[in-house]
């Protein structure tokens, strides 16, 4: 299994320090945004490592370099920057046939349970697993996508991405686990009307429309996905958190509710 880590957008939606950086190459606690999904690729057991890179990315093939933790890195180009599902077909060659991991090169996950994630989509025998998070606030979701799914065994039945009503309080991560056949579904990946690109969730559509089996997992206890002056800020605050003594009180309990999860995705009321 290698890992595929798509870090080729310019971040328009950014601004101010560090304008005209890739946005992966943002720095949150200390490390660049990057690197937080190139350690999770790293513990998920990946044996390679391919990343799409795009604008400026010189900058992240100098900071990175070709190895990772003792873990091949090689890069793909993404000409033209077209969206998340056209990065995943510029990676078709290089990923060579082989199932993998996904991971979004300005996603941070706490507390991952990704190489946990990695060990339910072979077990189940799946197509894809989709990571999520449990929100408090369907308002988050609205940044990311939704999942329909049957709760007797998590199979997932509708995506929809940046939902207008959530109906239930996951959270969609760009934290996945595929089988090399998803690939073949991205030629019939309708192009978003509004965005004029195709979508992370529309493609995993196509393959659950066709029968394909395809789960959620809850991947952490918490996500951002950067996109925004807003959104670094939530980023920064995460570790602001952790270093709280109020946290280490909520982190505590966290871990109780955590130990009680043997099922991968608890059923909200």
């Amino acid at each position: 299994m290698k890992a595929l880590v798509l870090a080729a957008g310019n971040g328009k939606r950014l601004s101010g320090e560090g304008e005209g950086q890739n946005k992966c190459m943002r720095v949150v606690n200390g490390r660049h945004l990057i690197q937080y999904s190139l350690e999770s690729a790293a513990l998920s057991g990946a044996e390679e490592i391919i990343v799409v890179v795009g604008y400026r990315a010189d900058d992240i093939i100098n900071t990175f370099g070709i190895c990772f933790e003792s873990i091949r890195i090689r890069y793909v180009l993404q000409e033209t920057l077209e969206g998340l599902v056209d990065a995943m077909g510029c990676a078709r060659e290089a990923l060579e046939g082989e199932d993998f991991v996904l991971l979004l090169g300005d996603e941070i996950v706490c507390k991952s349970r990704l190489p946990e994630m990695v060990r339910f989509f072979r077990d189940q025998d799946l197509f894809g697993a989709c990571g999520v998070v449990q929100v408090s606030s369907r308002d988050e979701i609205r940044k990311t996508y939704s999942v329909l799914y049957d709760p007797s065994d998590r199979r997932i039945y509708r995506l929809i991405e940046k939902p207008r009503n959530p109906m239930n309080n996951y959270m969609g991560t760009g934290n996945c686990v595929f089988r090399n056949r998803m690939l073949e579904y991205i030629d019939q990946t309708p192009v978003h009307q509004v965005r004029r690109e195709k979508e992370l969730p529309d493609l995993i559509q196509c393959a659950v429309d066709d029968g394909n089996p395809v789960k959620l997992y809850v991947v952490g206890t918490r996500y951002v996905n950067v996109n925004t002056p807003e959104d670094m800020r939530l980023a920064a605050s995460l570790f602001e958190e952790r270093r709280s003594p109020l946290h280490q009180v909520k982190g505590k309990h966290i871990q109780k509710e955590y130990a009680r999860w043997s099922d991968p995705a608890p059923v909200l009321p």
